[in-house]
């Protein structure tokens, strides 16, 4: 004998659910383009299970039952009988739009028809309608509709007690409109589950599509400042080297030589940088072939005294100190220390000259980095650009700052240059965020 497990059965049974799940969409969605088909269909199906055996056999009873259940009721012409059937059945076409309006004018034509002493098959339309009412009415008219329901139920069950016990009648018809009004129930409550979840998966999504818009556009607000500093820096740099070189090519050639070199290994560096930018930034899965720019690591605290020298070969005057354990320091925290600083000998290249002096400090308190850059300015001309107005450069500055809880605060110093004075706070609520 073989056996097949449980496991077997239901991989076995899920291709049908799939297929009956994609079944039941479309007949959703062909209800929604359509709804009067679904409704006449209703109608139909209730005429010819439940109103045509009783105008086959011209009467309200059934003729085939026993001679006390055709005594015990009234036997109706046929047009009465149509009216009654139609009393009961039509009102099924608006049992979605109107189920209030639907449920009470069957729930008429049935207290009709019973006063008449009739029974009717097409009495099933008063469940179908009480089923309509709480799977689509407003829940507040249920209490009401039940009212009515017992009502008409306690009519019935007093008809028909020549026949069937009081009790008896009243258990079986109450337990069945107990059972159309809890089906519909608890479908409305499994489809208000259902556009819940549908709801909650719609907002996720647009929650997910705004974090990647917004970590889109932070990525993009990082290039931008790294490109920045990059090519800010090293054109700065450029630009000073240029004027001096050109300065000095009829007076020391050998100078002019030497300004250059350093602007071709300047402008290399730049571009190696810019290479090593664009290479981070590509989306495709596969590594960078083999032939392709070298990646080195982002710069650090350590690639200042670089900077620096490259910063001293354009003409300015640059004194470095470092104080604390800043080797110690994140990798993060180091980028943006070194970026700031790169930013602030870019502006005292532009704005001051290259005959400006300049004071560097990177100190290390405890829980926090303080960098200090200040230039005596240039002798005889004042800072250009407009003192009150902040460039990319300071906002840029103070954006990788606020990364860390620190703040920049930048301006004029008494008796000539320009400071720029940044704190980054490395205690765990004030670090990156």
């Amino acid at each position: 004998m073989t056996y097949v497990s449980s496991g077997e059965d239901i991989g076995g049974l899920a291709p049908l659910a799939a297929r009956l799940g994609r079944a039941g969409r479309r007949l959703r969605l062909a209800d929604r383009a359509r709804p009067w088909v679904l409704d006449t269909a209703v109608v139909l199906a209730a005429f010819l299970l439940f109103c045509l055996p009783d105008l086959l056999h011209a009467g309200g009873a059934d003729g085939d039952g026993p001679r006390r259940f055709r005594l015990a009721f009234t036997r109706l012409p046929a047009p009465a009988l149509l009216a009654l059937q139609a009393g009961l059945v039509l009102p099924l076409l608006w049992r979605r739009r109107r189920p209030v309006v639907a449920f009470g004018t069957i729930a008429a034509v049935f207290v009709l028809q019973w006063a008449l002493g009739a029974a009717l098959r097409a009495d099933v339309a008063l469940f179908i309608a009480l089923y309509s009412l709480a799977l689509h009415g407003r829940l507040r008219q249920l209490p009401w509709a039940c009212a009515v329901m017992a009502a008409g139920l306690l009519l019935v069950a007093l008809r028909v007690a020549r026949v069937v016990s009081v009790w008896d009648a009243l258990f079986f018809l109450l337990s069945t409109a107990t059972a159309a009004l809890a089906l519909g129930l608890v479908v409305r409550i499994r489809r208000a589950q259902l556009a819940g979840l549908r709801e909650r998966a719609a907002r996720l999504e647009i929650e997910r599509d705004q974090r990647s818009r917004l970590a889109a556009a932070t990525e993009r607000a990082r290039v931008a400042r790294e490109m920045h500093d990059i090519v800010g820096h090293n054109l700065s740099v450029i630009i000073t080297l240029a004027d001096a070189g050109a300065y000095a090519t009829d007076v020391a050639p050998a100078r002019g030589k030497e300004a250059l070199t350093l602007i071709g290994d300047t402008g290399r560096q730049a571009l190696d940088e810019l290479r090593r930018l664009l290479g981070v930034l590509r989306e495709t899965a596969d590594a960078r072939p083999p032939d392709g720019p070298e990646l080195s690591p982002q710069p650090g605290i350590g690639d200042v005294d670089a900077l620096c020298a490259g910063v001293r070969a354009a003409g300015l005057e640059v004194v470095y100190r470092t104080a604390g354990d800043v080797e110690a320091l994140d990798g993060g925290v180091q980028l943006t220390v070194y970026r700031i600083v790169q930013e602030a000998l870019t502006n005292t290249l532009k704005h001051a000259g290259s005959d400006s002096r300049v004071g560097l400090a990177i100190m290390v308190e405890d829980t926090r980095v303080r960098i200090r850059v200040q230039d005596t300015g240039a002798a005889g001309r004042a800072r250009t650009g407009p003192a009150n107005e902040e460039g990319q450069g300071l906002v840029g500055m103070r954006e990788r700052a606020a990364l860390y809880g620190g703040s920049v605060q930048a301006g004029p110093v008494t008796g000539g240059g320009w400071s720029v004075d940044a704190t980054l706070d490395l205690s765990p609520s004030g670090g990156a965020r």
